[in-house]
């Protein structure tokens, strides 16, 4: 089974079908690595004129790098990498669409090439890492930690703890997939995305609806935290979902009863994503789900990306994921990943489904509560995506 393949829990065979080679990438391909690296060099020599590369030729020269790091062959890892660094350091891309390309080459080299003609890369560590050809580097560890390759070897090892030591944010993430983390990028038969209540009734247990988690929620105070709205919302925003996400945090003068959790609570909470139900046709429905599902979903979010955005690869997807989750639980980034997962176990985390008019109910939505051990903290994320443009969406 392919690593890189998308997950449909997250409407992905809906959003994005599977890149295929068009008729510009093979034609470059016929070209041959070394063809392809002189176009590039072409390119660059005949339209700088000794200035900076306008965006029609450098976004030529990022295409040459992307079909080269899908080129098996180890000059192609070469070529692929130094066009990267060559525009990203020359200031030939603005900063997205610098770090789309990196990212897409990163990932694209993983799955293509040896990793013995990835591991030269790395033979010196380096000094800082405010360089195009570290970041680089750092998003292939991580896409080679996905896939469980470079473990044990030595030059990769010792890069990875170099990182580790400057800071960089990537090299928090272990050298190989967390057993949470199991589905990441894994297509499984069956599963498409769930669109109806009937498919989410069908795929977790229904949370029971209670008056007494109605008169819960009613004295629930409501806690602004930009830095950590914006952590769980991060993979949506980050994958260009359509519409902002909603990321929400609440606490209850009292603990709540495990079984006060579900649908009742949600709907009696000041939530935008609920303004107005019952305006559609469906009941809101809420299901008690497992730390995996939520946090594969948040990993397939910015792995995707939205119909309208950009995926931004599976090392830096991963890094989201876990962000957004520590920010659902409310934990400090000093936690280490394990301590985390053990902590997951002991929230109760819910999957609600709402038919208001904030949700799309079009290529993707979704919707996650979650109870802390206390029982006296809460936090809501949604999110919702679509093909269509419409009107602002805020």
């Amino acid at each position: 089974m392919s690593h890189n393949e998308e997950t449909p829990g997250v409407g992905a065979s809906d959003r994005h079908r599977r890149e295929r080679p068009g008729p510009e990438s093979q034609q470059l391909a016929e070209l041959g690595p070394e063809g392809m690296y002189e176009a590039a060099e072409r390119l660059c020599r005949t339209a700088a004129g000794g200035g900076p590369l306008e965006a029609p030729v450098a976004g030529a020269v990022g295409r040459i790098a992307e079909t080269l790091a899908e080129t098996r062959s180890r000059d192609s890892v070469t070529f692929a990498v130094d066009l990267v660094n060559r525009l990203l350091s020359e200031g030939a891309m603005p900063p997205g669409e610098g770090d789309r390309l990196l990212r897409s080459v990163a990932a694209k080299l993983v799955k293509a090439q040896h990793l013995r003609d990835i591991e030269p890369l790395f033979g010196e560590v380096p000094d800082e890492i405010a360089d195009p050809a570290v970041e680089l580097r750092a998003c292939l560890l991580g896409e080679l930690a996905l896939i469980g390759s470079g473990v044990g070897r030595r030059s990769l090892e010792a890069y990875a703890e170099r990182l580790r030591e400057l800071g960089h944010p990537l090299a928090r993430l272990p050298g190989a997939r967390l057993d949470i983390e199991h589905r990441f990028a894994v297509r499984v038969r069956g599963l498409g995305p769930i669109k109806t209540a009937k498919q989410l009734r069908s795929r977790f247990p229904e949370a029971p609806s209670t008056d007494g988690g109605a008169v819960a929620s009613r004295g629930a105070g409501d806690v602004r935290d930009d830095g950590r709205a914006n952590a769980a919302a991060r993979p949506f925003t980050a994958g260009g979902w359509a519409r902002e996400p909603e990321a929400r945090f609440f606490t209850l003068p009292s603990p709540l009863s495990p079984d006060d959790f579900g649908i009742s609570f949600i709907k009696e909470l000041t939530l935008r994503c609920l303004a107005g139900e019952g305006s559609r046709r469906g009941s809101t429905l809420a299901c008690v789900t497992t730390p995996d599902d939520v946090l594969n979903e948040l990993f397939s979010a910015s792995y995707v990306g939205g119909v309208n955005g950009q995926g931004q690869g599976g090392a830096y997807a991963r890094l989201y994921a876990w962000e957004s989750l520590y920010a659902l639980m409310g934990l400090p980034t000093c936690v280490p990943l394990l301590e985390a997962v053990r902590r997951a176990a002991d929230h109760r985390w819910l999957r609600f489904m709402a038919f208001t008019d904030w949700f799309h109910h079009d290529t993707s939505d979704l919707a996650f509560a979650v109870l802390d051990p206390t029982r006296t903290r809460v936090a809501v994320l949604a999110a919702t995506d679509t093909d269509v443009h419409r009107d602002a969406l805020g």
